[in-house]
């Protein structure tokens, strides 16, 4: 018997009051209780949904959502979409978008400190285009759950879930998703249907120039063009190969 009243006393002091509201509760109360409890579903969503993308392929993301949404009235606009596996993906790829998007991507938790405010520190001293400091964990994000576009609100929701993939995932398994839904070009996600549609070949058989190229698109393929690179992009494009020397090839990828 005490131990009835024991758990019933545990359910009227913590469990009862989040699952239900004072019949005289104030309208301060009530949108509290409401707010609180969507956030929590929502959190519990996302949750879920980070722990099955943590070992089931990944059938669409939120960006290729919303690039069809923006393209319903065009009739051949067409998503293509291949989901690999990592060991399907040529190492020269998975360096080459870590030596041109994210080189600390083995040492950081997510969000890169160092990155940020050196970033906030050159858009401080220069009125030039304003450079980014997203990892490869927030590209990811990004892509898989969020919005395009600049908005803090998209920013106070990204880190978060940022950081709860890097808590949740193996850094391989982030570098696997970023791959396979990157977009590399118009209705074109992920390496496989990149590597299909402009060398004719599967990811695995990439070379160091193919790799090096997509990977420079990557910041804006549809002004970076992978099938009329400009020289500005073959500039990148070999210094990504340099870069991925300096990491140390592919052993770097052991690490992750």
């Amino acid at each position: 018997m005490a131990k009835r009243r024991k758990k019933k006393s545990l359910w009227a002091k913590w469990l009862k009051p989040f699952f239900s509201v004072k019949k005289n509760a104030s309208i301060r109360e009530w949108a509290w209780f409401l707010f609180s409890r969507v956030g929590f579903a929502i959190a519990n969503f996302y949750l879920c949904l980070t722990l099955i993308f943590s070992a089931v392929p990944v059938p669409f993301s939120a960006y290729m959502l919303q690039k069809k949404a923006e393209n319903l009235l065009q009739s051949d606009y067409r998503i293509h979409y291949d989901w690999v596996s990592i060991d399907d993906i040529a190492w020269q790829m998975q360096m080459a978008v870590i030596a041109g998007e994210d080189q600390r991507f083995d040492n950081h938790f997510g969000i890169d400190l160092d990155a940020i405010l050196l970033a906030l520190k050159r858009n401080n001293q220069t009125h030039k285009k304003p450079i980014g400091a997203s990892t490869i964990s927030q590209q990811t994000v990004k892509n898989l759950y969020l919005w395009h576009g600049t908005s803090w609100i998209r920013k106070g929701i990204e880190i978060p879930l940022t950081l709860l993939v890097e808590t949740l995932w193996s850094k391989k398994r982030v570098l696997e998703v970023y791959l396979n839904i990157a977009e590399f070009g118009k209705g074109i996600f992920g390496v496989e249907a990149a590597a299909k549609y402009y060398f004719n070949k599967s990811a695995k058989q990439l070379t160091m120039q193919e790799s090096a190229l997509l990977a420079a698109s990557l910041p804006n393929p549809f002004i970076y063009r992978v099938k009329s690179p400009t020289q500005t992009m073959r500039k990148r494009q070999q210094w990504i190969i340099q870069q991925i020397h300096n990491l140390g090839g592919r052993a770097y990828l052991t690490n992750l």
